[in-house]
């Protein structure tokens, strides 16, 4: 049997009515990039956040029809708040009865319900919240190879050694590293053709874009596709309760960050740097971009901060030292703490054993579980910050 291919599916979805009954979602352009994997469809629908729980039966609707192609697999759909795309009607003709409260102008709601014109709207309001999931906080770095993932890794194992109920999202969609960082392996499993089950090892449950597709597929995907899986990645897999989700995010200040950044209700975000000067740069962009959208800095990780000599233990700051201290102290972040460069470090990241979980005792361990401890101070105990006003049940 033939590939489904994208012009199929949205070709199916044109039998899928809008929001206003009388246009269809690919018409409306409420339709996202349509990714394909294994028989997999992945997509999600563009609607207006305050509508997104009258407009769950349009997803179904566009899930079944999906489901029922001739070679279709399974089926991701989701609902994908973006006030841009509110009015929801095509260009050329405006619908005759456009949705209350986008008549003329697009006046957007916080979440008290107030209008307010979209110049004034926080860059909070409208991210939606992840049923049963307590914090959502973000590992970030303005550049790649500063061992970003081997610390989220750790922090979230640091976490649950401190007694929480973890889970960790690799959402670096072109380079996913958790299926090796914790050893998995497989395709996970779905409930009712819909959800997906993460992945566990270690006591973590695990989502990456690596448990769905092979790790030699490339890649190349454009911004809004990225979005798309990203979101879907976070919101249709059955994480249960946790308290806190760690996202290992991909380095750098693009599209990727920015959909987390702006549509994920962040409790904060942790960002890793060296201790050279130039990562100290790099890692002042990640800074920025976190707080323009108003996403509380946790505070600075200095990972190879030094190096440990094998043999004799001795400390060696091959790279300078305290760079990321005064960098935290002059911007007024918190520091988080030190992680030495130690062999075993980098050895037991390539094994898919990290140190928190094969060393629980060791002097590194013991340093994660501290920035780990300092991180949910920061975020332990406080309300849910006020971006989930609306719930995907």
């Amino acid at each position: 049997m033939a590939d489904v291919t994208k012009e199929q599916v949205l070709e199916t979805l044109k039998t899928v009515r809008g929001p206003d009954l009388e246009h269809d979602i690919v018409e409306l352009g409420m339709v996202s990039d349509v990714f394909i994997s294994d028989g997999k469809v992945y997509f999600s629908i563009t609607v207006p956040a305050e509508r997104a729980k009258e407009l769950e039966p349009m997803r179904l609707a566009a899930e079944r029809v999906i489901k029922e192609m001739p070679g279709v697999k399974g089926a991701l759909v989701t609902l994908t708040a973006d006030r841009k795309a509110a009015a929801a009607t095509p260009p050329a003709r405006p619908a005759p009865n456009p949705p209350h409260g986008h008549a003329g102008h697009d006046h957007s709601h916080d979440h008290r319900g107030h209008a307010h014109p979209p110049q004034q709207q926080s860059p909070r309001a409208g991210r939606i919240g992840v049923p049963g999931i307590g914090a959502i906080i973000a590992v970030a770095s303005g550049k790649g190879g500063v061992g970003k993932s081997t610390t989220a890794v750790n922090l979230a194992l640091g976490l649950l050694a401190n007694g929480l109920r973890v889970g960790i999202l690799d959402a670096d969609i072109y380079g996913p590293s958790m299926p090796r960082l914790l050893k998995i392996s497989g395709r996970p499993t779905q409930i009712d053709g819909r959800i997906i089950n993460p992945m566990e090892n270690y006591g973590l449950k695990v989502m990456s874009m690596g448990f769905l597709v092979d790790e030699e597929t490339a890649m190349i995907w454009r911004g809004p596709m990225v979005q798309s899986a990203l979101l879907q990645m976070l919101r249709e897999v059955a994480w249960g309760e946790l308290d806190v989700l760690v996202v290992d995010m991909p380095p750098g200040t693009g599209d990727a960050q920015l959909t987390m950044a702006q549509q994920v209700p962040l409790a904060g975000a942790v960002i890793v740097s060296t201790p050279q000067d130039l990562a100290l740069i790099d890692a002042r962009k990640g800074l920025n971009m976190f707080r323009k959208v108003e996403v509380p800095v946790l505070g600075i990780v200095e990972n190879m901060s030094y190096f440990i000599a094998p043999d004799t233990g001795t400390r060696y700051d091959i790279f300078g030292h305290g760079g990321a201290r005064k960098e935290a102290e002059r911007i007024g972040v918190p520091f988080l703490g030190e992680v030495p460069l130690t062999m075993n470090i980098r050895e037991t990241s390539d094994a898919g054993t990290p140190l928190v979980a094969s060393e629980p005792n060791g002097i590194v361990a013991g340093i994660y579980r501290g920035i780990a401890a300092k991180v949910w101070e920061q975020v332990g105990g406080q309300p849910q910050r006020p971006a989930p006003t609306i719930i995907f049940e």
